[in-house]
């Protein structure tokens, strides 16, 4: 049987020297692992701390769709960890929520169809206090992924074979 790890920001691997996560904090994990399984198909899942995440590449691609691409989990880490720091703004500040919408844009290059630039825009109703109109901003742009993909680690793909 085979098997793979990837090195993941968050893990502290002395012994392949993977150093702890530059971002972290007190509350998360220094070390954590995701087991990825194969369900049939083309979906793959992804369990860690309790949960697991699906994924299933689109009926164009070859799978069922029944689930997000991986790519897409991918984005979407982006602009929901944007989200939250958002939320967490507006919570600590008492400012309601309703009609705020952050809504992310991709661009892609037409000959590589590589990802080139990402763009969030945070949607503000009019009520929005206007002396907090930068500062949620700022709040955005200290999503943790967004410091991950500015500063990229390493990442290490290995073998191990188990069993006879």
């Amino acid at each position: 049987m085979r098997g793979f790890c990837v090195a993941l920001l968050g893990q502290v691997r002395p012994e392949i020297g993977i150093a702890p996560n530059p971002f972290h904090s007190s509350l998360a994990p220094t070390y954590m692992d995701i087991e990825v399984t194969f369900a049939g198909g083309k979906r793959v899942d992804a369990a860690f701390g309790g949960h697991v995440v699906k994924t299933d590449q689109a009926v164009t691609h070859g799978g069922a769709g029944t689930a997000p691409e991986p790519f897409e989990l991918f984005l979407a880490s982006l602009a929901t960890c944007a989200g939250i720091y958002v939320l967490g703004f507006c919570q600590a500040r008492e400012i309601p929520t309703d009609g705020i919408k952050l809504v992310q844009h991709q661009r892609f290059d037409e000959a590589s169809h590589r990802l080139e630039r990402v763009e969030l825009e945070l949607v503000l109703p009019a009520s929005f206090p206007e002396k907090y109109r930068g500062a949620v901003v700022k709040a955005a742009e200290g999503c943790k992924v967004k410091k991950v993909l500015s500063s990229p680690p390493e990442v290490a793909v290995m073998v191990t074979v188990r069993g006879s």
